[in-house]
Parts: structure tokens; C-alpha cells; sequence
């Protein structure tokens, strides 16, 4: 019996020592099968990626495909198969127009901002490092406060009431209040700018901060005075960040819908207003696929565009 028990504990030993050395070759081995095949590493690692793609970018947009060829009844919506939402869309001078419309606003938006924060952007790019980090916290500053109060902020400025009213009156500049700084396009194009205006400072200033001052020394020694050397060598080395900057600015401001709903009035109301009534006001919904299919379309011109001007893995910081 002793004999047995010890022949029991000694195999028992011996299993324990060979488990994780079992344990160690199969991990060995499935390492060295992932080496030999690449391509099955490389899918592992984008799995996750491509599953969050997938979910909320992929399907949702199968499935706005799919609704915008259904009809929408008293009922609920019906499948139709027929191009009907988008020759409603088509035939609509309404639709068509604010769509237009957005696209302008959203351009003036991108523009203006464009030329207050590129030379903004060359400043910062070019000022000591010990104020460089302060001047980017006061860039980044508006983030910490909520959109909605960022937005609501404009109403006691440019208000009846408001502070540019009463300089103006105090001033007696004017005699009475000016209605027109409030709830028109004025009033959207002025807040997007001051909202989204950092989504181009940041962009701009990581390409500028990156260059290389020793090829404007070379453009100096070569004859070029500081406007010529900023125009071929400053501007398109800076064109990444540029296009970076135009692309996050006009997507944000085409889409806006809080700032136009909010101190639009009637005539400040841009495309993503519309479209959000179709699903919470008139509960067309087969509608509103058809008018956010159209933003998309919108925003894939202006990445192909983009891409047209500058290489879209720069834009996005792919490439160093």
C-alpha cells in the first residue's frame, strides 16, 4: 500500500510539472501556425475594429439604404421599392434649396475660419515653447464647457438686450436695438465659427509646429524673400493640417443641428434641422434616410476632394 501511494504521489508530481510544459508548447505552437500565417495575425488584430465598424457604421448605413426605398403610411412604413422618397427630394425646391443653402453656410464657416486660424496657428507654431503650451490650453479651453452653453452664450450678446446692442446704443451709434444680430444666418454662421474653430487652430499648428525651419534658411539663401518662401514652401508643407482642418470644420458645420435650432430663427434653419424632423416630428422616415444619404454623399465629395488636393493618410496623421 505504501509502495502504491507514493507511485501516486510521484505521478501526480510528474503531471503537475508536465501541464504547463503541455500548456507552454500549445501557445508555442499557435504562435509559430499566426507567424507562418500573416494574414490571419493581421485579422485577429483588426477584429475588434472591424466589428465597431461594422456595427455602427456598416449596418446602420445598409439599413438607411434599405428604408429609403420604403413608403411611409399612417400605419407605420411599408416596404415600396421604388425611387419615390427621391424624386420627392428631387422635384422639391425646398429640400433642394436648403440643401444648398446648408452647403453655403457650412463653406463661409470653413473659409472664415480657415483665415482667422492659420495665421493664429503660424503665431503659436513660432512662439517660445514656455508660451507655446499656454496659448494651446487657451485653444482647448472652450472644450471644457458644454456645447449648449458655448451656443447659449450668444443670446445675451447678440440679443435685443444684449451686450452688442447696448455699446452700440451707449455709443449712439444707433438709436434703437438691432434685430438682425439674432435668429438668422448671421447669427449660425458667427457661433459655428466660434465653436468650431479649435477643430482648425489644432490641425493647422501640428503641421506648421512640424516644419523644418532649416528649408526656409535654404529658400532665404536661395533669394526668396519671406512671402515667396511662405508660398511655396510654408503653405504646402502646412496643406495636411489645412485640409484636416477644412474637413473637420465643414462636416461639423453642414450637420450642425443645436446652434440653428436654437438662434436660427426661421430663416437660420440648415439640412440637419429638416432631417431631424422626419423622424421626431412627421415620423417620415423613409424620407429622412433619403436626406441622410445625401449628407453622406455630400461628405464623401468633399473627402474625395480633399484627397484630389493632398494624401488623406497625411491628413489623418497616418504618415508621419
Amino acid at each position: 500500500m505504501a509502495v502504491q501511494s507514493q507511485e501516486a504521489k510521484a505521478d501526480r508530481q510528474s503531471q503537475q510539472f508536465l501541464q504547463p510544459a503541455a500548456r507552454t508548447s500549445w501557445r508555442v505552437g499557435v504562435l509559430a501556425f499566426l507567424h507562418r500565417v500573416g494574414w490571419l495575425k493581421l485579422l485577429l488584430f483588426l477584429l475588434p475594429a472591424l466589428v465597431l465598424l461594422t456595427v455602427y457604421l456598416v449596418i446602420p448605413i445598409i439599413m438607411l439604404v434599405v428604408m429609403s426605398f420604403y413608403k411611409s403610411t399612417m400605419f407605420g412604413v411599408i416596404p415600396d421599392f421604388s425611387w419615390r422618397n427621391y424624386q420627392h427630394f428631387a422635384s422639391s425646391t425646398l429640400f433642394v434649396g436648403l440643401l444648398g443653402k446648408s452647403v453655403r453656410m457650412a463653406i463661409t464657416v470653413t473659409v472664415i475660419s480657415l483665415l482667422v486660424s492659420y495665421p493664429f496657428a503660424y503665431f503659436l507654431a513660432r512662439v517660445p515653447v514656455r508660451f507655446k503650451t499656454a496659448l494651446l490650453i487657451l485653444v482647448m479651453v472652450p472644450f471644457w464647457t458644454s456645447y449648449l452653453i458655448r451656443t447659449m452664450a450668444w443670446l445675451p450678446i447678440l440679443g435685443i438686450k444684449g451686450v452688442v446692442n447696448y455699446s452700440l446704443l451707449s455709443l449712439q451709434i444707433v438709436s434703437q436695438p438691432i434685430e438682425a444680430f439674432l435668429f438668422n444666418e448671421f447669427s449660425v454662421i458667427l457661433t459655428l465659427i466660434h465653436i468650431y474653430m479649435p477643430y482648425m487652430v489644432v490641425p493647422i499648428f501640428l503641421s506648421l509646429d512640424r516644419l523644418d525651419g532649416r528649408l526656409l534658411e535654404a529658400a532665404g539663401d536661395l533669394g526668396a524673400n519671406p512671402l515667396r518662401a511662405f508660398w511655396h514652401v510654408t503653405l504646402p508643407l502646412s496643406m495636411p493640417g489645412v485640409i484636416g482642418g477644412v474637413v473637420m470644420v465643414f462636416i461639423a458645420a453642414f450637420g450642425a443641428y443645436v446652434t440653428p435650432k436654437l438662434i436660427g430663427g426661421t430663416s437660420g434653419i440648415m439640412f440637419g434641422n429638416v432631417l431631424a424632423d422626419q423622424y421626431s416630428g412627421t415620423f417620415n422616415w423613409p424620407f429622412g434616410a433619403v436626406l441622410a444619404l445625401i449628407m453622406i454623399s455630400v461628405v464623401l465629395l468633399l473627402l474625395v476632394a480633399a484627397s484630389r488636393i493632398t494624401r488623406l493618410d497625411a491628413v489623418f496623421g497616418v504618415r508621419a
